[in-house]
């Protein structure tokens, strides 16, 4: 187990708080409901995903299975991943932010595969993954001169997501962040004939 129990408390505290703020949105606001934790920056605004990030479709009630079957799919993919990571001793900020990314995409998962189910909505695997935080931190509109999207309404940040997608996130930016840090390899010596001693 050496080298695992770090990744595993990333693993646990993550799906742990996850699937508790979760659970308490899912079970004590409606759809749609808000509260104002900041102003207007910072809302905690309870909407469902019916498929992929943003709230893009895939494909009705075959396309929502499919899309569970490949996160699954998927996140053993990732899994595989971070026990070879372990194993060869790569860098351990690697390693941890592999765990992130992991923990992430397992806790929305849980959702797909069991809230359908466990709230009597839909069958297995046709769960709405639950997102609450909301920080539009600026609105206003477009220039009217900017070709396509010219006077139309603008929020940023508009997407509403949760702990696990901000797990994937901060997992996937520190990696390119640090990445010639965890992917740094040993140059060796150049061997030429000059530097070797020739003994009769």
């Amino acid at each position: 187990m050496k080298g695992y129990t770090k990744p595993l408390i990333v693993i646990f505290l993550v799906l742990l708080a996850d699937q508790l703020v979760k659970t308490w949105v899912k079970t004590h606001m409606y759809l749609g409901q808000e509260f104002h934790i900041i102003g207007k920056w910072f809302i905690i605004h309870f909407t469902e995903n019916n498929g992929m990030a943003f709230g893009m479709e895939f494909g009705g009630e075959f396309g929502k299975l499919a899309l569970s079957l490949f996160r699954i799919a998927a996140v053993a993919g990732i899994g595989y991943g971070l026990h070879y990571l372990i194993k060869h001793k790569y860098h351990r900020g690697l390693i941890l932010n592999v765990a992130l990314i992991f923990s992430g995409a397992l806790g929305n998962i849980i959702d797909s595969v069991f809230y359908g189910k466990i709230y009597g909505y839909e069958s297995w695997f046709h769960g709405r993954v639950v997102d609450m935080f909301y920080f539009p931190i600026a609105e206003g509109h477009f220039p009217t001169w900017l070709p396509i999207w010219g006077g139309e309404e603008f929020v940023f940040f508009r997407p509403v997501f949760n702990l696990a997608d901000a797990a994937i996130s901060v997992g996937v930016i520190l990696i390119l962040i640090f990445q010639k840090n965890y992917f740094k390899e040993d140059v060796k010596d150049e061997v030429s004939i000059n530097s070797e001693i020739v003994e009769d």
